[in-house]
């Protein structure tokens, strides 16, 4: 534009030039007046080109800085070099821009909510619509739904360097924030905190797991700590009868036969119909009377009673504690618990981390759920990987032939997951009908694995059983049975008995020699192996050794 108003005043002097020989002294005179209007048009135009490109370079190395607070948002503005500055100057180069206070309590915690979830709520897209340029956020996520928001338009800066600007911004925050106090920002911070948790508890759908995660987990605890105590009793009190433990194998029978016999001594006049079949306690009591154990002191029977009645109180609470547990398996997860059992179900959920979790796994990942280390020793050693974890405890892969649990492996991970997403995620409740329903399929599945045709309305023609050749062993190929057969043959002609040879043994020399060839060389192989693994043992020994040294 300026260089237009140039070269028009340029031409203009140049007509005026060319004009003066024919202009009257009037003309003469406003010549220079002309020339210095011609001359401050083109001074004001370049000045405002200047301020325009000042404008556009200030713009295009200003940066925009989005900071979320709990009394609201902070919209902060500074050049490229606060990106570089140290802690210590950046508030200086930094400006507030705009700030959106929120109107109450639940506003901050509503907005608090679509930060955690990288949302762009309305509050915070009118503050920074009409803005453009550079913007530098502490959420990378947050930039990504900020950066496809349609009514935005930014060029989103989250790295490194963002978050030490943001860390220096929050150290300084209430310098940059005029009209707000410590305690104020104490108070707002402390609000929300409690709002937040208190929503979060309320309204999450993992808290329902909790109750079975915990129960899974104790009940486990529960197994180990009374397998420890029953161990202990039978130890204790082996060393007064010891015939016991082989007749009453029972952890919990066996400590309420201590609690209700006491002596030894006393067995032939104790009743045991309640807890022994006849002949157990006929067993019993006669073991007692010919009893090998020591004698023991009163003193010591309290103890051991005392630690039989610690036995029976826990497994009476287990009992409790499994009955629980289904009664809360059926109401959180009632497909999951018809497909695969209670116990089962439980101790996924409790591997996956929530309901929630388990129902985002696909069903590969469900099979293979509780066998992680087997799978990773398996990919680094480029071995079979394992065919199931946590699954292999329900009882239809239990029904199944070893060569069939694979395959039911993987058809029941495929009915669980789809049980597991019902459970989660339908709004409706048909209680178990889509478990009931993959249990009957697997059970299908499982009959015709193994041979047993499945239940089904079709009527299937029979075609007439034609038995199948046996196949049986070609003596002819034997080595050894030949050489045993020369080895008779030899010895007979040795001792003047002639013997026919057996018509299997109808080979040529060439023929067995190559049989022979064949078995010298597997041997070979095997002996060759064997060195090498001899040989790569050693080679780890000298390491150890090397590693100790």
């Amino acid at each position: 534009m300026a260089a237009s108003f140039a070269l028009l005043a340029h031409n203009t002097t140049l007509a005026l030039k060319a004009n003066i020989v024919n202009s009257s002294p009037g003309q003469l005179a406003r010549l220079p007046l002309l020339r210095a209007a011609v001359a401050q048009l083109i001074s004001a135009t370049k000045k405002k080109k200047t301020r325009q490109l000042a404008s556009y370079l200030q713009n295009t190395m200003a940066i925009l800085i989005l900071v979320e607070t709990s009394a609201g948002y902070a919209l902060f503005k500074g050049d490229k070099a606060v990106l570089k500055a140290s802690p210590e100057q950046i508030p200086a180069m930094l400006k507030l821009k705009r700030f959106e206070k929120f109107d109450s309590a639940a506003s901050a915690l509503e907005e608090a909510e679509s930060i955690i979830n990288s949302r762009v709520s309305d509050k915070l897209a009118n503050l920074l619509a009409g803005e453009k340029g550079k913007l530098a956020v502490a959420d990378s996520k947050l930039g990504v739904s900020i950066y496809k928001h349609p009514a935005l338009d930014f060029k989103l800066i989250s790295d490194s360097t963002t978050l030490d600007v943001h860390r220096a911004i929050r150290e300084n925050l209430l310098d940059l924030l005029p009209g707000l106090t410590d305690q104020d920002m104490r108070t707002m911070n402390l609000g929300l905190s409690h709002s937040l948790s208190r929503h979060r508890l309320k309204f999450s759908p993992d808290k329902i797991d909790t109750m079975i995660i915990q129960a899974i987990s104790l009940l486990d605890d529960l197994d180990k700590e009374i397998n420890v105590y029953v161990m202990r009793l039978k130890e204790w009190y082996g060393w007064h009868f010891p015939e016991m433990a082989r007749i009453v194998t029972d952890g919990n029978v066996f400590s309420k036969v201590v609690l209700k016999m006491g002596m030894r001594t006393d067995a032939h006049k104790t009743d045991f119909s309640d807890l022994l079949t006849e002949d157990m306690e006929a067993e019993l009591k006669a073991a007692a009377e010919i009893s090998m154990g020591t004698e023991i002191a009163a003193d010591d029977l309290h103890h051991i009673q005392h630690l039989a009645t610690q036995t029976t109180a826990l497994a009476a609470y287990r009992v409790q504690l499994s009955s629980y547990l289904s009664a809360r398996m059926t109401a959180i997860a009632p497909n999951l618990s018809a497909l695969v059992g209670d116990l089962v179900g439980a101790r996924l959920i409790s591997h996956a981390g929530s309901l929630m979790s388990l129902a985002k796994a696909p069903a590969s990942t469900i099979q293979i759920l509780g066998a992680e280390k087997a799978l990773f020793r398996a990919l680094k050693t480029k071995h079979d990987t394992p065919k199931y974890g946590l699954i292999f405890h329900a009882s239809l892969i239990g029904q199944a032939s070893t060569k069939s649990k694979g395959k039911i492996a993987r058809l029941l991970a495929t009915k669980t997951a789809l049980s597991v997403r019902v459970d989660a995620l339908a709004d409706d409740d048909n209680g178990a009908a889509i478990g009931i329903d993959g249990r009957t399929k697997v059970e299908a599945r499982l009959r015709a694995l193994d041979g047993i045709q499945p239940r089904s309305s079709v009527q299937v023609s029979q075609e007439k059983f034609v038995p199948r050749p046996v196949k049986t062993y070609n003596t002819d190929t034997d080595a050894l049975m030949a050489q045993r057969e020369e080895m008779v043959l030899d010895q007979a002609e040795e001792e003047g008995v002639s013997v026919e040879p057996s018509t299997k043994r109808k080979m040529d020399e060439d023929d067995a020699n190559g049989i022979l060839e064949n078995g010298d060389e597997k041997s070979e192989r095997k002996r060759r192996k064997r060195e090498e693994k001899e040989a790569k043992r050693a080679r780890k020994e000298e390491k150890r050794r090397k590693k100790e040294e």
